[in-house]
Parts: C-alpha cells; structure tokens; sequence
C-alpha cells in the first residue's frame, strides 16, 4: 500500500511533504542506505534526506534514478534534502560542494540546502569560526542558480536563526533541530513557527527507539503503560504514536530506519489523529534530554547548545 503524506507549505510556497526518510547511518553497510531509498520510495516516502558528511549521497542518488527509471515516481513528484558540511562554509566553497553533492545524486537541482552546523572548521579540525552570514551569501547564490529550490539551516539556536533572519537577503525556509517527545522544544519549535521557519525534526522518535546504552534509565517513555495502552487504542506502535504527535504539531519528521518493515509503519500515521488529552500525555515525557548533543564541536564558538 502506498501511504499519501500530506505536505506543509514553506515560506517561499513550496510544499514539504510533513514525513520524509532520514538516511543517517553511524556504521553503514553497504547497499543499505540504497536499499532503504528503494523500499521508501515504494512505499509512498516522497521526501528524503540526506549531508555531505553521511557518505551516502551516491546511494540515495542510485536509489531514486532506478525509481525514476522504474516509473515508480518523477523527479518532480520527490523532494530531496543535502546539507552544507562544517569544514565548507566559506562562501566560495558552498557551490563546488553543492555541485559534487548534485553529482553523487544524480540530480540537477536539490529541493532544499541546509547549513548542517552553525560550526566551522578546518580538515584538522580547528576552529574557524566563519560568519554564518558569509556562509549564507554562498546559500543564496546557489538559490539564484537554481541549483538548489530553498535554503535553510541545522542546528541553529534562537539566537544565531535571529541573527540569521534579521541580515539575510533569502530567509532562511526551515531549521532542522532534534525534537522527539523527550526533547519537545516548545520554545524554539514556537520562536522558528513565529518567524515562518518551518521546524523540521530529526531523532523525531528519541527515547522511544534509542536503546543505546548510555541512555539507559531514562527510556522510561519506551516501558511506560500509558504510552503502551495509547498506541494500543490505535493500533499503533509507541513509535507510530510519537511520530504523531510531532506531526500533529505541524512539525515535518524524519524518522531513519534500514528496516523494510519499519520504514512502512513510520509512514502509516495518518489514518488517527490524538486527541488533546494524549497529546498532553505525550508530551509529558519530555525530559530535554539531546540524543545528539554532537559535543565533539562544544569547544568551537559557535556551538548552538
């Protein structure tokens, strides 16, 4: 069965469809990320997401030309996401990576661009500390080549988006963050939503998922009888019902899976809508707790966290 996911409207008009497939692996296999597109795709994911820095751009590349090829769907039908790595933010080097990036795609344009970090760095690693603004006049002129149909950014605070909105030329469409049910950030989710960013989860399902061990004991939303008793009510995993939450929000997600079957129950979330009530239940296991803290960049000055 392919499942139609509605689409939100982005400040420029394009319309994003609210749920895409997230394509992070920490440890890779081969053919796996090719193999998620595939299965995605099938099954009605019309929205994909991808980084420079993921190495798996060319997979995902492969898996949409053989779709496109297959008459499975038209370019026209898919929106494709890539993102700007922290070792390329100066300006003269956002169009070169955008281009490789097009080239292991296999595509002639992005539907949107994302400034991955607010961090710069060199290939050693230092400390570079670039203007986002420069950054962000190399984001707009790829924009005006068409290479890319939107522009946005990762991983921004209130402050440096501020900053952000307050000097740009093109405002930035979106600002990817992680938001699940134990880290709901309301308040930025509403300072971006204000300001006609929209928000865009990634880790959208958190604690409901991650069985990573130095999270245990705080996973307590993944043994919760509530939790478990809702999701039964519908019919529905604990993690169907995350998702829902975070969509009923109007916040885009992008659960990852590598699993043929879960990547088709992340995309089966609109046939319940939670009542207020749940809602309010959902939401109150948030702990703020990061999944991705990325504290490998806190000594860098513009760390968002």
């Amino acid at each position: 069965m392919v499942v139609d996911v509605p689409s939100i409207k982005l400040s420029n008009g394009q319309d994003m469809p609210i749920l895409g497939l997230g394509t992070y692996a920490r440890k890779p296999e081969p053919g796996q990320v090719l193999n998620s597109v595939r299965w995605a795709i099938d099954a009605g994911y019309r929205h994909i997401d991808t980084a420079t820095v993921y190495k798996n751009e060319a997979e995902v590349g492969e898996a949409i030309s053989e779709k496109i090829d297959q008459g499975v769907v038209k370019r026209e039908q898919l929106f494709v996401t890539t993102k700007l790595w922290n070792d390329k933010h100066a300006r003269s080097d956002v169009l070169p990576t955008l281009k490789e990036s097009l080239a292991k795609l296999r595509l002639d344009y992005v539907d949107l661009y994302l400034v991955h970090w607010p961090v710069s760095v060199n290939d050693k690693g230092e400390d570079l500390a670039i203007d986002h603004l420069d950054t962000w006049k190399g984001m707009e002129e790829v924009l005006a080549l068409g290479l890319t149909k939107a522009i946005g950014v990762s991983n921004f605070n209130e402050e440096q988006l501020e900053r952000l909105l307050k000097e740009a030329t093109v405002k930035p469409v979106v600002n990817q963050v992680e938001i699940n049910p134990t880290l709901t950030q309301h308040k930025l989710v509403r300072f971006c939503q204000e300001r006609s960013v929209v928000p865009v989860a990634y880790t959208p399902l958190g604690l409901v998922s991650d069985a990573r061990p130095e999270f245990a004991g705080l996973d307590v939303i993944k043994t919760d009888p509530k939790l478990g008793g809702l999701a039964d009510k519908y019919g529905k995993t604990r993690a169907q019902v995350a998702l829902r939450y975070l969509t009923q929000r109007n916040i885009p997600v992008l659960p990852k899976s590598f699993t043929k079957s879960r990547i088709e129950q992340n995309i089966d979330i609109f046939d319940f809508t939670l009542t207020d009530d749940e809602m309010a239940l959902v939401d109150g296991y948030n702990i703020d707790h990061r999944c991705v803290p990325s504290k490998a960049f806190a000594h860098l000055k513009n760390y968002p966290f």
